[in-house]
């Protein structure tokens, strides 16, 4: 996925793509991209979450004299199916900024009622091209919903998934942190301290305290989805939602909708089972329903509470 998020921006010049990571994944990025030039990775010290990642990321191009220039955050993790719309959305929005200097993001309609994702609600038109691309002012960021709130936004068309593809120039968000999350910049950029910065995502640090008509927002349709869990992994995956995904020694009777995944050698052997999410490796097995697969991180946490970090 990182070699397909690479390639899938090939429409840009490479000495305008940077890769940012964590020390832990530098020598997989490396080995992955090799034709990226080493001064184009950015290395963060420590695990922080996308807020100090992201102003870590804005500090670097910065300090290289790149403060005026558009910068977008496209995830390695994501799934884009349609790379043409994806690329006109993205030139579209950078097309808007370089004109405004707003603070953007790039959202899609839901396509199903999805509780393990956060929502965009849009404001009043702004502005829209021959393409039928539209940008809005933001009207609210929504926490991930439960169940039936998800059914409701599905049939609003003011709801958008958040994809989390922000973008803006370098300096301006980097402003933003100086105001919003002075912590997080003060540690970052006035002391390089990274490892210091307060861990939080970057909608909780920033974006949610931003006057909600400095935030445009543009819909786009480009098959989009996060695969940060396996539930979203099931959800594209499967043919239909009680097909089973399934990998390893097992063998699954009356199971439907789960995804059961084994690389201990272990046989492993389901019965009755429903939309389950079943990991078996060599030193560890997980075992969730499929509904609370966004909730991984409370899973690590935990274990690194327990200090049992080895296991991860």
């Amino acid at each position: 996925m990182l070699q397909q998020t690479y390639e899938r921006l090939s429409f840009l010049k490479p000495e305008d793509i940077f890769v940012s990571t964590n020390t832990q994944y530098a020598e997989i990025v490396k080995n992955q991209l090799p034709n990226l030039a080493a001064d184009h990775l950015i290395i963060e010290p420590a695990m922080r979450d996308t807020g100090p990642s992201i102003c870590f990321a804005a500090n670097h191009l910065v300090q290289l004299g790149f403060g005026n220039e558009v910068m977008a955050i496209v995830y390695a993790d994501h799934l884009i199916q349609k790379t043409e719309e994806f690329k006109n959305a993205l030139l579209f929005t950078v097309a808007h900024i370089e004109k405004t200097n707003a603070l953007s993001v790039i959202a899609v309609r839901a396509k199903y009622p999805n509780p393990n994702l956060g929502y965009i609600k849009i404001g009043k038109n702004i502005e829209e091209n021959e393409n039928g691309l539209e940008i809005y002012e933001l009207d609210r960021f929504v926490e991930k919903p439960d169940m039936e709130t998800a059914k409701k936004f599905l049939t609003s068309y003011r709801y958008l998934w958040n994809t989390g593809l922000y973008v803006w120039k370098a300096r301006t968000i980097l402003d933003q942190f100086e105001k919003f999350a002075p912590q997080i910049y003060d540690e970052i950029v006035m002391k390089n301290n990274y490892a210091a910065a307060q861990k939080i995502s970057i909608d909780y640090a920033v974006m949610e305290k931003i006057e909600n008509k400095m935030v445009h927002v543009i819909p786009a349709d480009f098959g989009w989805n996060d695969i940060g869990n396996w539930a979203a992994l099931h959800e594209e995956l499967a043919a239909r939602d009680t097909q089973n995904i399934s990998r390893g020694n097992q063998i699954n009777l009356e199971t439907e909708g789960s995804v059961v995944l084994g690389d201990s050698g272990r046989l492993i052997v389901t019965y009755g089972v429903k939309d389950m999410v079943i990991i078996d490796m060599p030193d560890t097995l997980l075992v969730m329903p499929k509904e609370k697969a966004g909730n991984v991180k409370k899973i690590i946490e935990e274990i690194k509470n327990q200090k049992k970090e080895n296991f991860l």
